[in-house]
């Protein structure tokens, strides 16, 4: 049986943008809106950071402006350049497309949308991917410092030494946790503990040991300890957590750059091979505000 061809030798869409923006923000900490987002970053972004010192005095007939003072600090966000270059034989695609979208018919050219199809394949190992960096990435291959390597560097964090987290253990660690966040930030409306996959289901299993939650229920629904809300995700380590503001934790990209990019490429026409490439091109990176008002657990 003849191999599948793509119609039209290249696909290049002119709404890269929404593919990479479906790419990005489907990782679940972005596509949740569990922290800030910072669009359309050309090249970096400097987020001002205040400290006020002695703002109020006794009241005097004078105006005297050397008691008190405002310090500025600078955290930069520099998201980090990042591509996709995947080079896939049509054989292999055969079976996971063409029998799916075509069912019996003896024709074999691709549906006119199988370049849409790749790109969503991909975009999904994107996804994952963007979600690990976004917690534990470090500046390497593929990857950027992530919110576990930033942290961990910054002297400011408060820190709280993490054990291994069990059904058993797992109210008195996140106690830990709560105890530990500064009173100033205490109470927030935005106030999220971030915890990792393996905490959550912890947590899941210590409720419903303590009958607050049905051993049998299907379907979960949002936590909180002590009203405090809980994010799970995949992309913190193990036995790790976060305790912070959604205000005070940035993801930046340069969503609508002109380095976006987004091909799908036949390579028949070109080298008379049977080979499909695929190329991304995007831009991601996170930073802090406040180190002082974030705790990190690890």
């Amino acid at each position: 049986m003849p191999n599948p061809t793509i119609t039209g030798s290249t696909y290049a869409g002119e709404f890269a943008g929404k593919y990479l923006g479906a790419a990005l923000l489907s990782a679940d900490t972005l596509d949740k809106g569990a922290i800030s987002i910072l669009p359309n970053i050309k090249y970096k972004a400097a987020m001002k950071v205040g400290a006020f010192s002695n703002l109020v005095r006794s009241a005097d007939c004078d105006f005297d402006s050397s008691t008190s003072g405002l310090t500025l600090t600078e955290k930069v966000l520099t998201p980090t350049e990042l591509q996709v270059n995947l080079q896939v034989c049509k054989k292999e695609l055969h079976s996971d497309w063409e029998a799916a979208q075509m069912g019996f018919s003896a024709f074999d050219e691709l549906p006119p949308l199988f370049s849409d199809y790749v790109i969503a394949r991909v975009a999904a190992e994107v996804a994952k991917a963007t979600e690990v960096s976004i917690w534990q990435g470090s500046a390497g291959e593929g990857s950027f410092d992530g919110f576990e390597t930033l942290l961990a560097a910054d002297t400011d964090v408060v820190d709280v030494t993490a054990g291994t987290v069990t059904t058993a253990n797992v109210i008195a660690e996140l106690q830990k946790i709560v105890d530990a966040i500064p009173s100033g930030v205490y109470g927030k409306e935005d106030l999220t503990i971030y915890i990792s996959q393996n905490i959550a289901k912890a947590y899941v299993g210590a409720q419903a040991a303590l009958g607050y939650r049905d051993l049998y229920h299907v379907g979960q629904t949002e936590m909180n300890f002590q009203g405090i809300p809980l994010f799970a995700t995949g992309g913190l380590a193990d036995n790790t957590a976060v305790a912070a503001q959604k205000s005070n934790l940035f993801f930046g990209t340069g969503l609508l750059d002109d380095r976006n990019e987004v091909k799908v490429i036949d390579m028949a026409d070109l080298d008379g091979s049977q080979n499909v490439r695929v190329v991304m091109r995007y831009t991601a990176g996170v930073q802090h505000g406040i180190g002082s008002d974030i705790v990190l657990y690890a």
